[in-house]
């Protein structure tokens, strides 16, 4: 059976990378992590992909100013034959370059339910931050596709998590990273099912235009 192939952007310690790596070596997506890319050196996500035995590499930003950088990524990812490309906790904008070339099959997960809380400026703990000043009683997360806006593509799942009294910004964020890790994998799965389909269709001889 063909498994996706997938690639991974990371800035960080990887949770969400974890989840997935995990969701394929079990089975329960049918396709594997073939490449990480990270925009930082010696993040922890790194780490995790070579302890599963996953090609990963720093791709340094500042050899490769401006559009170059996405040009590096999309020659690392189509080097490795990625179809499906990831951002799980990706710290920098993708070009329209990028996205045209990976157009419907690139999956951002954000630590809000958008369109609450997104957008430039929303990332990581300010987020959670947000949530907490403004009051509201339920927080969550979103994976969605990624277009040429910020937060702005298709929304693809979402689940919300109850924002409690006495909550911190590191309880909340706790608590979103759980339902993170759980509809990134149901997403990523519905979208290598998908991707899997389109593949079949488009190798069937027998199909028209």
């Amino acid at each position: 059976m063909h498994k996706v192939k997938i690639g991974v952007l990371v800035s960080g310690g990887g949770t969400n990378l974890q989840a997935l790596m995990d969701a394929c070596e079990n089975g329960e997506i049918s396709g594997e992590v073939v490449l990480v890319i990270s925009n930082r050196e010696g993040v922890y996500a790194l780490e995790r992909a070579e302890k599963m035995n996953i090609r990963n590499k720093y791709l340094d930003p500042k050899k490769f100013p401006g559009e170059a950088y996405d040009k590096e990524l999309l020659r690392n990812l189509k080097e490795e034959g990625v179809e499906l490309v990831v951002l799980a906790g990706y710290l920098r904008v993708l070009s329209p370059l990028f996205i045209e070339e990976f157009r419907n099959r690139i999956i951002n997960i954000h630590p809000s339910l958008i369109p609450d809380f997104c957008g430039k400026g929303f990332y990581g703990e300010r987020v959670h931050k947000a949530v907490l000043e403004s009051g509201v009683k339920k927080t969550g997360a979103t994976v969605h596709l990624v277009d040429e806006g910020t937060d702005t593509g298709p929304i693809l799942m979402q689940e919300s998590v109850p924002v409690l009294m006495d909550d911190t910004v590191e309880t909340i964020q706790k608590r979103v990273l759980e339902v993170e890790h759980k509809i990134l994998v149901k997403a990523v799965g519905d979208c290598c099912i998908r991707i899997d389909n389109e593949n079949i269709g488009g190798n069937d001889e027998t199909s028209v235009d």
